[in-house]
């Protein structure tokens, strides 16, 4: 458990933001491209739990970053320097701009507050995009870190927030990825050496504080 002073601290809300990672349709929802991952979302109580987090920032006046990787339907732009990218053209669901594929999945609600911030490339919504910037504008300085996978954009992030200078929360059942023991051991041998894990009730109690 954190400290409670240096946990307070870091969750302050002129200071921190959260950010949801790829809590889309075409990832998370009923009609998901990736539908192991997506049940394991659901079925482990993390997407509930994001809801929940979202919903407690909004009401302590936290910012709010829901990020979303799509693609252009002519793919320009898109990263093929990797299998999982070349794998991702030929699933069945494509995370196309404008569709439905691409908006926040129930029950996360987005608030006319919150910055929805999109990427084309990459496997971090911190590398190459302008997310960086705009929390620097908003005088962030500690992010909540939530979303899927567990296997690479949630460790990608927050390997990157860490080297941009942020402090980085995660709330590790707020987080998702398979098989379902991986998220564990992933937080247990890599996370918690460079972020502040903890669980979203100790998050809660701080903001509803």
């Amino acid at each position: 458990m954190p400290p409670n002073d240096r946990f307070a601290a870091q969750l302050d809300p002129a200071t921190a933001a959260l950010l949801t990672i790829e809590c889309q349709r075409g990832v998370v929802g009923e009609e998901s491209a990736l539908p192991e991952l997506a049940q394991e979302a659901r079925e482990s109580g993390a997407l509930g739990r994001i809801a929940s987090l979202v919903a407690a920032a909004h009401q302590a006046g936290i910012q709010v970053l829901h990020a979303v990787a799509e693609r252009r339907p002519d793919g320009k732009g898109a990263s093929r320097n990797a299998r999982l990218f070349r794998a991702a053209e030929r699933l069945p669901v494509r995370q196309l701009m404008g569709s439905s594929a691409v908006r926040v999945a129930d029950p996360i609600s987005v608030a006319e507050e919150d910055l929805v911030v999109r990427r084309l490339h990459g496997l971090s919504p911190l590398a190459g995009t302008d997310v960086d910037a705009l929390l620097r504008n908003l005088g962030v300085r500690t992010l909540v870190i939530t979303g899927v996978s567990a296997n690479v954009a949630v460790p990608n992030t927050v390997f990157d927030a860490v080297n941009l200078g942020y402090t980085a929360v995660v709330p590790a059942d707020a987080i998702a990825g398979v098989p379902a023991d991986y998220t564990p051991a992933m937080v247990r041998n890599t996370l918690s050496l460079i972020a502040t894990v903890t669980t979203t009730e100790e998050v809660l109690a701080c903001w509803n504080a």
